[in-house]
Formats: structure tokens, C-alpha cells, sequence
């Protein structure tokens, strides 16, 4: 087993503070999701450090409003993970250099809908738009040795992927469970893609930034908040408690630019500290076995390449 990667840093810790006294002159990134939420953070830590950063967004006038506030060389695209044209013009469209790619944008517990492939609509957003997006990317991430960053959940606690039922076909749909699933997915694609393009230097980790009230919980109703942050507790036992969206972004931003990290793929970190495994009973914290299973990675792939012919 490797061993545990720790840093400095912590849950109190800023995107600001991770990233002082990184340099990324010269350097490319793209946020998915960057017009909102920590994804506005992350763009505003990497982009203040001296990046080109590209907000990836579907709303491209609100991630214009938020390319103007942050200031730099700050540039937005569009991008729809739930539309596989939108993906596949959007790479169409990049060129030159990719250095870090923050696969950040998702969408949480939303009702049940299906996009016009009849997939779940949060595994087909939060899973297939970006494994097809970075997939697409790829060439690019290969020329640099780019870093990949995956903004999971401790959602993913609840669900490992349900390879016989993955778009709720059979079985009651549920928000969460659907939810967990795709962060689940998240993780175990950093897990096979740190594998599969090591000789490319590409690495790829996966993260929970922590529990931040943003835009993501759009579909979730304050009763249900409520009652989720009450059952939550820590390891310590105390209540949950929210992040500011400065710190939410914190562990995405190092696992972006850390210098600790150079070499470093397929782990799933919290709190800006790689994450223990997943104790009984704690619900916000530690990894599940199941989104670090090697073979339900390679198998998540390949399920993956066929749902998109290819």
C-alpha cells in the first residue's frame, strides 16, 4: 500500500493559501462548471497564480460575468456535459497546450430525467460528459504530462456503480443513490485513467471538497438539507460543519498545482489531505472501497467507451 499523502493544509484551509507561491506562468487549465459555486474559486486561485484559464459552462454569459470579476487571462467556452455535440465541439475547438484539467461541474440529486440517450441525467452530466470530454482531450493532457482533477463527493459513500442498472431501469430511481453512483464514477475514473496514461505523465485524482451551499443543491429542498446536515457527523462526532466556497475549492486547487503531488495519481483526498478509508457510521468522510476497486475502474471504462460508440 502507498503511503498516505499529507500537506500543510487543512479544512480550514483557502484555494488562495494552497496556491501561494506557485507560479503557473505559462500554463493552461480548464474548469468545467467555472461560472458558479467553487468552481468560480478554483478559476480565481489558478488564474491568480498566473494561468490561462478556460470556465467550460453552459451559460456563457454568467461565466463571462465571472471571467470579468476575476480579472487575468480568464477565457470561457461552452460547454453542455449532458449534449455530447456540446463535448465534442468544444474539443473541436481547443488547441495548443492543456496542463490541468478540474473536471468540477455536476449536478446533485436532481429528479428523475433522461437525456435523449435515455441515460440517468446525473450519471450522463457528472460521468459519461466528462469521461468523454477528457478522453478528447487527451492528446492534449499527453503533450504536457497535464494533471486531471475530479470533483467527487463523500455522496459517494452511498453508492458504488450498479453495473446491472446504472440508468435506473429496473429499479426505483433515486436522487441520491443516483447521485453517490456518479461520484463513485468520478473517482474510479481517476483510478483508471492515473493507470492507463501514466506513460503519458497524465495524472489524475479524485476529491470531496466538503460541503458548500451553492448552485449544486438547486434540486435539493432546505428539509432535506436540514435533515442530511443533522445525520451528518464528522469523525470526531461533532456536526457537520459548511465551507465557505474559498475553501471548498482548496483540495481541487492542490491537487492542480501542489508540488506534492507531481507523480501522484488514482487517490481520492479531503480536507486537502488524502483521505482515510471509510469508517462505519461516519456518512461525510474517509473513501469507499468500492470507488477505489481497480477492477470496477477498468470495467467502469469500458462501459463507458460503449456508451459512446466508441
Amino acid at each position: 500500500m502507498s503511503e498516505r499523502i499529507t500537506t500543510p493544509f487543512g479544512r480550514e484551509s483557502t484555494a488562495a493559501e494552497v496556491v501561494a507561491g506557485i507560479d503557473l506562468t505559462g500554463r493552461r487549465a480548464i474548469v468545467t462548471g467555472g461560472a458558479s459555486g467553487i468552481g468560480v474559486e478554483t478559476a480565481r486561485a489558478l488564474a491568480g497564480a498566473g494561468a490561462e484559464v478556460t470556465l467550460a459552462v453552459r451559460d456563457t454569459a454568467a461565466g463571462q460575468r465571472v471571467a470579468d470579476d476575476i480579472g487575468g487571462d480568464v477565457r470561457v467556452a461552452r460547454l453542455d456535459l449532458a449534449d455530447r455535440a456540446s463535448v465534442a465541439a468544444f474539443v473541436a475547438g481547443w488547441d495548443g497546450p492543456l496542463h490541468l484539467l478540474v473536471n468540477n461541474a455536476g449536478v446533485m440529486a436532481a429528479p428523475e430525467t433522461r437525456t435523449p440517450e435515455g441515460w440517468e441525467l446525473q450519471f450522463a452530466t457528472n460521468h459519461l460528459g466528462h469521461f468523454a470530454l477528457t478522453r478528447g482531450l487527451h492528446r492534449y493532457l499527453a503533450a504536457e504530462g497535464a494533471r486531471v482533477v475530479q470533483v467527487s463527493s463523500s455522496a459517494h459513500l452511498m453508492s458504488g456503480v450498479v453495473f446491472d442498472d446504472i440508468h435506473y431501469e429496473r429499479r426505483p430511481y433515486d436522487p441520491w443513490t443516483a447521485y453517490g453512483q456518479s461520484k463513485t464514477a468520478n473517482v474510479l475514473f481517476a483510478v483508471e485513467a492515473a493507470k492507463r496514461w501514466a506513460a503519458d505523465g497524465i495524472t489524475a485524482n479524485a476529491l470531496m471538497p466538503g460541503g458548500i451551499a451553492t448552485n449544486l443543491q438547486r434540486h435539493v429542498s432546505q428539509e432535506d438539507l436540514d435533515r442530511l446536515r443533522a445525520q451528518a457527523k464528522d469523525r470526531a462526532g461533532e456536526e457537520y460543519r459548511w465551507k465557505t466556497p474559498e475553501q471548498g475549492a482548496a483540495t481541487s486547487v492542490l491537487l492542480a498545482t501542489s508540488p506534492l503531488l507531481e507523480g501522484v495519481g488514482g487517490r481520492y483526498f479531503e480536507d486537502c489531505n488524502e483521505a482515510l478509508p471509510a469508517a462505519p457510521g461516519i456518512a461525510t468522510s474517509g473513501v469507499a472501497e468500492h470507488a477505489l476497486d481497480p477492477e470496477a475502474a477498468t470495467r467502469l471504462w469500458d462501459v463507458s467507451e460503449r456508451h459512446l460508440g466508441r
